[in-house]
């Protein structure tokens, strides 16, 4: 069923349907009622000669320049030329789509000015499969994202690349294979389909779907590694975590009791009365980043819903309001957030990993993991590789939202650098599904040296690791394995299969 888009009620669930699911869109009518009302009341404007930002005037510290009629149509093209000035290798398709989409519901509020033919191309586009190549690099998010947003615009109007069906081509091209006719831009057109962080929203959207489908499966792991280290459970009583109050924290807590249920794992020793920090404070940290997450997706899909656009028009008050919407300092914070609140969970996950390997504090499983350990190194180097990605982790998680650098003859004075942020954080979330299959992977083998049964939760996920990661007898090369569990992690087969035995978590 298509997804409708109508200027509201856009969730970051909707947006990864679209963008990766291949789910088409459909825009409302009542915003293609709003679309050619405001139309209208700019064609008015422009019947009578009122000069507006970006229509009839330049942009930026140009903003003064005004444009004979005879210029304003050239105007749009000039515009997207100058700002398709990005550098380095194409954004994923994903981004690129979700970005796209976007964009389309800035439109749907009737307040950006363009032609219904600009928003009915960019809709063509998305459903027939036409993804425009974007460069990763050159956006400072603060007049939106220009430098890939013009790139997009590039291939609306035949020019450009494009990817489809897989195959890198000519934009005219993908244009002509897929069915859709290119446009000219006329006033307004141009700047109204780049004048938005969208590309940062499209991507930040994504991510945070993902980072909460990821700390769902870091409540997995950690039941593992609890299982595996026979901790005490007391530390997880929803008595404690009420009587604190954070939801994070009693959310976390009833993961680790449902998954656990029915276990009949123990050690060798009974169970210590307070277990080591990492292991009885999974809750309290894993359940601030759960809390960190409820900010971040009110962020994003404030974004996803508002009109992030300038200069703006409303027609009902025959107004043309000129302002800092297209500012992306919002979601760069909920970025930065994200990426503190997620490296901080894979860090945790690193220090459980370090007590399933010590002997010294393992409550008697074999060294590294290994029963031929001297001869064999077991899951040593596995956790110099989740140690270097904790570490990359933390060095990614300076803040790039603090580091303006002025732009456009300091007109643009303060940018919010919120894409640096969103590639930051994209390389962190890859990083956080490879160190959190590390600690599955050594859980499984801990487990394999302990009688009893697992939970009914970390049964079914032992399960799963077992399909792609077998049991470790004796040392080989482990690359694959961590490469095999980092993906199955990031496609969701693990969480579907263990929310088919203990419910949604």
């Amino acid at each position: 069923m298509a997804v409708v888009l109508k200027g509201s009620d856009l969730k970051i669930e909707d947006v990864v349907k679209v963008a990766r699911g291949g789910e088409k869109v459909q825009v409302h009518p009542d915003a293609w009622d709003r679309i050619e009302k405001c139309r209208a009341f700019l064609q008015e404007n422009i019947d009578a000669n009122n000069t507006m930002y970006g229509v009839n005037t330049g942009i930026g510290e140009l903003a003064e320049v005004i444009l004979s009629p005879d210029q304003v149509v050239d105007f749009q093209k000039y515009l997207i030329y100058s700002h398709a000035a990005g550098v380095g290798e194409p954004m994923d398709i994903d981004t690129v789509r979700s970005a796209i989409m976007s964009r389309i519901n800035v439109h749907c509020h009737g307040n950006s000015g363009m032609r219904r033919v600009a928003t009915e191309t960019l809709v063509a586009m998305l459903n027939e499969g036409v993804t425009p190549v974007v460069c990763k690099r050159g956006s400072v998010a603060a007049c939106g994202d220009l430098s890939p947003m013009a790139q997009m615009a590039m291939v609306m109007i035949g020019e450009g690349e494009a990817f489809y069906k897989g195959v890198r081509m000519p934009g005219a091209e993908a244009m002509k294979k897929a069915g859709v006719p290119t446009i000219t831009f006329l006033e307004r057109d141009g700047l109204a389909c780049i004048n938005g962080s969208n590309m940062i929203t499209g991507m930040g959207s994504i991510m945070a779907f993902e980072a909460e489908q990821w700390l769902k499966t870091h409540s997995i792991a950690a039941a593992m590694t609890l299982e595996a280290l026979n901790a005490n459970l007391r530390a997880f009583d929803h008595r404690l975590h009420e009587v604190r109050g954070y939801e994070g924290a009693m959310k976390t807590a009833e993961h680790i009791r449902r998954l656990l249920e029915g276990s009949t794992v123990k050690g060798p020793a009974g169970k210590k009365l307070q277990d080591a920090y990492s292991l009885r404070s999974t809750p309290q940290v894993a359940g601030a980043a759960f809390d960190t997450m409820i900010f971040v997706r009110k962020m994003f899909e404030t974004e996803l819903n508002g009109v992030g656009d300038n200069p703006i028009f409303f027609p009902e008050d025959n107004e043309v309001i000129s302002g800092a919407n297209f500012q992306g300092t919002p979601m760069a914070f909920a970025l930065e957030y994200m990426a503190i609140a997620t490296t901080t969970v894979s860090a945790l996950s690193e220090r459980r990993l370090n007590r399933l390997l010590n002997v010294n504090l393992s409550c008697g499983l074999p060294a590294y993991l290994t029963t031929g350990a001297g001869m064999f190194s077991g899951l040593m180097l596995s956790q110099y590789t989740a140690g270097q990605m904790v570490n990359e982790n933390r060095v990614l998680c300076n803040p790039a939202a603090t580091g303006s650098i002025p732009a456009a003859a300091d007109q643009e004075d303060f940018v919010s650098m919120g894409m640096t942020s969103a590639l930051k954080m994209r390389q962190i979330m890859d990083n956080n599904y490879a160190i959190l299959g590390i600690e599955m992977i050594a859980a499984a083998q801990a487990l394999d040296f302990r009688e009893g049964k697992s939970g009914k939760g970390t049964s079914a996920a032992y399960d799963v690791i077992r399909k792609h990661v077998k049991h470790l007898e004796e040392d080989r090369p482990l690359y694959d394995d961590h490469n095999n569990m980092a993906a199955v992690l990031r496609s969701g087969e693990l969480l579907e299969a263990v929310e088919d035995a203990v419910g949604k978590l």
